[in-house]
């Protein structure tokens, strides 16, 4: 026999309002077992307490209820637990950038300014192997580790010779528009062609206002802020792509262990 709970007991157990789940069965995020043709009364089984409960921690937690209706119609509950793996995967990497951005703001009130240690040099014109593309702001994180993964394999395959730390050109379009051309290499000579998106590229020559980046990615900017106002103060400021190049701690494939050195295009003056 079917055992069915009058909506009254289901929301006692789900601790969903009676309100909340009427709007459900209307949206199509969670329908009733039954509804009787005469009454209107909504019935609801036992097996779905479960789905009613992951329901209203994502409800608490400000999901989408159409994110919420996709992933409660899933095939199977394989598929739907595959669903919401991957929702709170996707709300742990908030939560922990929500963190680095609540430190960093502390910072921001709490810390003294430094003496920036700036050094002016000549970068000279490097052959490497790299990959060039136009990246929104908000997808640089994903297309960087990306990028240089399938410049590292690259380098593996054709069997060239790293001769440098790994680094990147960000073109002004991608400050200002908040999207534009990045250009991750890998200085590299000899080897086969490479493959795929993976060019041979000469990066050119320039010379550069250099700081090596400390702290947290997400405190990228302040490092930046300072060497542009060093640049300004000093009136030496350049057109030309920023530089930043990865002095890695360990392994040079080892990409998230490194220091960050930003480079700003400077004139011969000053």
């Amino acid at each position: 026999m079917t055992v069915l709970l009058s909506i009254g007991d289901f929301s006692r157990m789900t601790h969903l309002s009676v309100k909340a789940l009427r709007h459900y069965h209307e949206v199509g995020v969670l329908e009733p077992a039954h509804v009787d043709a005469d009454s209107g009364y909504r019935y609801y089984r036992p097996d779905q307490v479960g789905i009613a409960q992951v329901v209203r921690r994502f409800r608490d937690l400000g999901m989408p209820l159409d994110e919420i209706r996709v992933m409660v119609r899933a095939p199977d509950p394989q598929s739907r637990n595959r669903a919401i793996v991957a929702h709170l995967d996707r709300m742990e990497q908030r939560l922990a950038e929500t963190h680095d951005a609540v430190v960093s703001l502390r910072t921001l009130l709490q810390e003294q300014p430094q003496t920036l240690r700036v050094e002016r040099r000549l970068e000279p014109a490097t052959a490497t192997f790299a990959v060039t593309a136009t990246v929104a702001a908000g997808d640089v994180v994903a297309w960087w580790l990306g990028a240089f993964q399938e410049l590292h394999r690259e380098i593996g395959r054709t069997g060239a010779v790293r001769t440098g730390a790994d680094g990147a050109l960000f073109g002004t379009a991608f400050f200002e528009a908040d999207a534009g051309e990045i250009t991750a290499f890998v200085p590299a000579t000899g080897g086969t062609a490479p493959s795929g998106r993976v060019v041979r590229f000469e990066v050119p020559a320039a010379r550069v206002a250099a700081v090596t980046h400390r702290g947290p990615f997400s405190d990228l900017d302040r490092t930046y802020g300072a060497l542009g106002t060093w640049v300004a103060e000093h009136a030496v400021g350049a057109p030309g792509p920023a530089r930043e190049r990865y002095l890695p701690a360990g392994r040079p494939e080892d990409l998230l262990n490194h220091t960050t050195e930003v480079s700003w295009p400077v004139s011969d003056a000053g």
